[in-house]
């Protein structure tokens, strides 16, 4: 009896045994492999700033976005001025400085066109964004075009200025002078005016005052 029972026991330990190799296979979790979340920047890069490394090879050092470009195949866009600087010290005294911004274009060099000089237009490397022209008259229209292999920017009204110089600080400070003097000379005109009348009064009221006293006068006519 107790060998048959301990031989039961064996078969049911054996079965149980069986039992939990036999049960659901164990379902291994999937491993996920790390997602690396990285927040893409614009470049930094600034399309009015000369001498700049340019912004695609920016993009392809850093991994950050430049603004969408059209292509060397097509003409570029118009660049966009930003202003006509009168120079007015050292040795390029008297000459006008152009300032410009490029285009969202592949440009291989740029040209300024001043009116009435058409044929004489200055070009510019492509990596800068300033140029001396010479002396302007007040009203001379200047045009800034970006240039590459498949042609030229077209004029725009962003990329062609009026020369409009502003006010020198001599000539402010001359009507400064000139304002401050009109205004004093007013008011010692006005304090005058005032110190006369008053003046006036006081000798109406003294004459006044000396008729009454005068003996010679009465109610009962002059002695």
């Amino acid at each position: 009896m107790i060998g048959l029972g301990s031989d039961n026991y064996d078969d049911d330990d054996d079965y149980d045994n069986a039992d939990n190799d036999n049960s659901a296979p164990k379902v291994l979790s999937s491993v996920k492999a790390p997602i690396l979340h990285r927040d893409t920047q614009l470049c930094q890069y600034n399309p009015c700033l000369e001498n700049q490394e340019p912004c695609f090879q920016l993009s392809v050092k850093t991994g950050c976005l430049c603004p969408g470009l059209s292509g060397a195949d097509v003409p570029p866009h118009a660049p966009r001025i930003q202003g006509l600087l009168p120079v007015s010290d050292g040795v390029h005294t008297g000459k006008v400085e152009i300032q410009w911004c490029a285009p969202s274009s592949v440009v291989s060099r740029y040209r300024v066109v001043v009116e009435g000089k058409e044929g004489d237009a200055l070009e510019f490397r492509d990596a800068l964004r300033r140029g001396l022209l010479g002396p302007l008259e007040v009203g001379t229209k200047v045009c800034v075009e970006a240039v590459n292999n498949a042609g030229h920017s077209a004029p725009s009204e962003f990329s062609c200025k009026r020369y409009d110089p502003p006010e020198s600080s001599d000539h402010k400070l001359l009507a400064g002078v000139i304002g401050g003097g009109v205004a004093l000379i007013l008011l010692l005109i006005i304090a005058a005016v005032i110190l006369w009348k008053h003046q006036m009064y006081k000798n109406a009221k003294r004459d006044s005052t000396d008729g009454l006293g005068n003996p010679s006068y009465s109610t009962e006519g002059t002695l």
